[in-house]
């Protein structure tokens, strides 16, 4: 079981570790800063650095697989496709520094706080998500058109506020009695555990809370200029808002 040190500090950059597997899939470690891919959100890119001072580029993070391909609790770094001899040398047992891309995960922890900031804007059900470094998209359940300036201006007025953004968690009884909550329709927060991670958007006045497993910003002004690029219609019920970061 991967130590997945991002749950509680998004701004970690880099960690010691120790290496516990290589498999076909990528390296395993016992902890990482590294976030998998998943809740819509893509995974983290990175080296991880050897003792003897080399590097392994890893090009993306996947949630480990079972044999039956089934999901495991491991997070495993994948490598680039051109790293094998410096994959052949890592053994379990290793020491390695695992240090994210940090300009490219502050890009998704902006557009991912964003999407959000969009579910306050926008108060119906999405049923798609997508958060990339170079953009993202929520497919919103709804017939109704949905106006690109106006949702901008909403952006920036929630961003100009300042608004906190807090982690906390729900057990999984509270959030049976509070199921609206959760405004994804295709992606359902884990259970099991007893406890479900939460973001919170505002302080004293509230402007989002939902389960989310993601990396975020500690606060809206840090989001900067964020636009609506696009909004499309995907089908009769469905409205995609498209999001992208203003030219400087």
């Amino acid at each position: 079981m991967t130590q997945d040190l991002f749950r509680q500090d998004a701004y970690l950059t880099e960690t010691a570790a120790t290496v516990t597997a290589v498999t076909e899939q990528g390296v395993v470690l016992d902890r990482t800063v590294f976030y998998p891919l998943g809740g819509g959100q893509a995974g983290d890119s990175g080296v991880l650095a050897l003792a003897d001072g080399s590097v392994l580029a890893i090009a993306d993070t996947r949630k480990g697989k079972d044999a039956e391909g089934q999901p495991t609790a491991d997070i495993v770094h994948v490598p680039a496709n051109d790293q094998g001899e410096v994959l052949a040398r890592i053994q379990p047992g290793d020491a390695v520094i695992a240090r994210i891309d940090w300009q490219r995960r502050h890009r998704l922890m902006r557009f991912h706080t964003t999407t959000h900031l969009l579910c306050h804007l926008v108060p119906q059900l999405v049923n798609g998500c997508s958060i990339t470094p170079d953009y993202a998209r929520l497919d919103f359940s709804m017939t109704d058109p949905l106006d690109k300036d106006a949702l901008t201006a909403g952006i920036a007025r929630l961003v100009a506020a300042a608004h906190p953004l807090t982690v906390g968690e729900i057990s999984d009884e509270e959030l049976d009695a509070n199921p609206a909550l959760v405004k994804s329709m295709s992606v359902q927060p884990p259970r099991g555990s007893g406890r479900i991670r939460t973001i919170r958007i505002g302080g004293d006045a509230l402007i989002d809370l939902q389960p989310c497993g993601g990396t975020h910003v500690a606060n809206t002004s840090e989001i900067g200029a964020v636009v609506v690029t696009k909004i499309e219609k995907k089908s009769a019920t469905t409205r995609r808002v498209v999001l992208g970061f203003a030219p400087a």
